[in-house]
């Protein structure tokens, strides 16, 4: 098995053990139920505060929206308004679909040599990566969601109604939440395709892994112990509402596969800022596409530019008549 994914493996296999057995062997609920998830949650506010600031105060000297159809132009030539916008309109337009339908996604080709017509290179519409991309998303956000009939009470009906839609599909008892097996069928479609396609597995490293890995066992645990080991609900809950109220209680009864959950779950959040899942705050502070493509028409000047002394040719002329004068050059004065 390669390293590079075998590695993070390892890495969350082990921190589930470590919460497990620190639980059930050495009595830690503390530890893991208090300490560590208000350890994340500020790792996680910190470290995302900080890179936000950081890309916002970036300097842009060019305008460099990354572009996919025609620019405007002369009248009687169409402009792509969407995937070229000149306007705040359209740029508007165009972010909403790139943050709700990863329309780029959608767009997405791949390149490959078809052997069935002498090695010519052909390309393809990737739509299963769209398809699994936006599953992931859309099931996760659904998932958090849903999470925060934990944190309040009562419980908004906006949440009991998000609950009982991802629930509509009743198979057994508990019923059956739609998001947590599509989660973790979408996330397994990603890391298989990180592994078995040879040219995504050359340019993944472990740090492309290890979050993949991180939310395939919190997707696992959550699944187990919501549909074969069964939890205290009402001390969970207790547990949970101690840590937004800041008055944290340890309740009776919750197992280590529990607090091996909320591990999994604060190392993710500690980790979000410091990884490539920070696209989620910085595809609207990206350039390439929040920026529109209007160079032809206005002149972009860059914010961060200081003055600067400049130096005109009348008074290079000035400065250097007699010179130019004696060489032979032109002159506008000859005194």
């Amino acid at each position: 098995m390669n390293q590079k994914y075998l590695i993070p493996l390892i890495t969350v296999f082990l921190l589930f053990l470590v919460a497990y057995v620190g639980v059930e062997g050495a009595g830690m609920q503390v530890v893991f139920g208090v300490l560590i998830p208000y350890l994340a949650v500020a790792a996680f506010l910190a470290g995302f505060v900080i890179k936000v600031l950081g890309w916002a105060g970036s300097a842009v000297p060019f305008r460099i929206p990354t572009t996919c159809g025609q620019q405007k132009s002369l009248p009687w030539i169409k402009q792509n308004s969407i995937d070229n916008p000149n306007t705040s309109a359209g740029v508007f337009v165009r972010m909403v679909l790139e943050i709700f339908l990863f329309r780029s996604l959608f767009r997405n080709t791949k390149a490959a040599f078809n052997r069935n017509a002498a090695n010519r290179l052909s390309y393809s519409w990737e739509i299963f990566l769209w398809a699994g991309a936006l599953a992931f998303h859309y099931s996760f956000l659904v998932v958090l969601l849903r999470h925060f009939r934990f944190f309040t009470s009562p419980v908004p009906s906006c949440i009991q109604w998000l609950e009982y839609f991802d629930g509509i599909v009743q198979l057994g008892l508990p019923g059956l939440f739609i998001s947590g097996v599509v989660l973790l069928a979408a996330t397994l479609f990603l890391l298989g395709r990180r592994i078995f396609d040879a040219k995504v597995n050359y340019i993944s490293q472990a740090a492309d892994y290890f979050p993949l890995f991180l939310i395939i066992g919190i997707a696992a645990t959550g699944l187990s112990m919501r549909y074969f080991t069964k939890v205290d609900i009402v001390g969970i809950k207790e547990l949970t509402m101690g840590l937004v109220t800041f008055a944290p209680v340890i309740p009776e009864g919750v197992g280590g596969l529990f607090y091996a959950h909320v591990l999994l779950v604060s190392v993710l959040f500690a980790y979000f800022p410091l990884s490539k899942l920070m696209h989620m705050g910085g595809v609207f502070l990206s350039p390439t596409r929040n920026m529109a493509n209007n160079t032809r028409a206005v002149r972009h000047v860059n914010p961060w530019n200081y003055d600067v002394e400049t130096h005109t040719y009348e008074q290079y002329e000035d400065h250097f008549r007699e010179k130019m004068i004696e060489a032979g050059l032109p002159v506008d004065k000859k005194e």
